[in-house]
């Protein structure tokens, strides 16, 4: 699979008037917010909120794309959660009600620092970053989301994985009181996935906490803590996490047990390699029309294709 790169300095990095200006606006903004700490918490946060929500003149950071972000109302009622139900309003629909505190998240295996944390417990030493990542869903549909969360990778060397560990495998709770999807037998639950560990620990990578910079996470995309790995299909990011435990050999994942011709363990997001069943080289983006093209790795081929040199990606779907 040939991975095309950019030219040192593309067009996008240019920075137009209307950004430019849009900057300076922010550092106003941002300015005020400060000040606004001065008047009280609540004067300060509401002024840094304004500064972000404005998509014109948040600064982009260095993981971001540039691309129109999907509005938040598309972004919590087109989900797919199965354990919410198969239909895509489902889980906006059936998990208004899911409870998520308490909530413990377990660290377990190949670590020297295994651990069961409340979901506070384990996010309060970490900065929390804003990340606006492109979403391709493995049925054709894309999004672009800005996600609350941070690195995965700050975890991880906050545990302490064992010179064997080589696989991080994620475990979704399984209560079908709570998750009524559960009950039918679409998948074998709990839902589980799993990266290879040098994946687990790329800057991309990320545990997710919320989106358009709030918290929590709304219970439809994930509550309270879920993975996001941009370059991979969206099936990748597990939900409403209970367990990171570190291995040593490749773990069995749900999809890949349920279709094993379709699913495979890496899924990374490849135009070349075909759904058994429809075509890769296109996806629909909310909200648009025409079909656009589908990108290597979905656009992130620069930063994570090296993480595959050697490998046969049309094989190592």
């Amino acid at each position: 699979m040939l991975i095309n790169r950019a030219p040192d300095i593309v067009s996008s990095e240019i920075t137009s008037e209307t950004h430019y200006r849009g900057r300076r606006k922010f550092i106003g903004t941002l300015g005020a917010a400060i000040a606004g700490l001065a008047l009280g918490p609540v004067a300060g946060t509401a002024a840094a909120r304004a500064a972000w929500d404005d998509p014109a003149i948040k600064p982009k950071g260095p993981y971001d794309t540039d691309e129109k972000q999907t509005p938040f109302k598309d972004v919590t009622s087109y989900n797919n959660f199965y354990e919410f139900g198969t239909d895509k309003e489902d889980p906006h629909e059936n998990a208004q009600e899911f409870r998520t505190s308490p909530w413990n998240i377990s660290i377990e295996g190949l670590v020297k620092k295994p651990a069961v944390y409340s979901i506070d417990d384990l996010v309060k030493p970490f900065t929390m970053e804003d990340r606006i990542y492109r979403m391709r869903c493995v049925e054709g549909w894309s999004m672009v989301i800005p996600w609350l969360g941070f690195p995965l990778r700050d975890l991880i060397k906050r545990v302490e994985p064992s010179s064997k560990a080589t696989y991080v495998e994620f475990t979704t709770l399984l209560d079908p009181d709570r998750m009524p999807g559960q009950r039918s037998r679409v998948l074998d639950w709990p839902y589980v996935e799993g990266l290879r560990l040098d994946e687990a620990m790329h800057p991309l990578t990320i545990l997710a906490v919320g989106l358009y910079g709030k918290r929590p996470l709304p219970n439809q995309n994930g509550a309270p803590l879920r993975l996001v790995v941009p370059w991979k299909y969206g099936f990748k990011g597990i939900k409403s996490i209970v367990k990171i435990r570190f291995v040593e050999t490749q773990p069995a994942t749900t999809w890949a047990i349920a279709a094993p011709n379709e699913y495979g363990f890496y899924s990374n997001v490849n135009p070349d390699v075909d759904h058994p069943r429809w075509s890769q080289k296109t996806e629909r983006r909310l909200g648009e029309f025409l079909k656009r093209k589908t990108l290597p790795f979905n656009g992130y081929g620069d930063q994570v294709a090296s993480l595959y040199t050697g490998m046969d990606l049309r094989k190592f779907f």
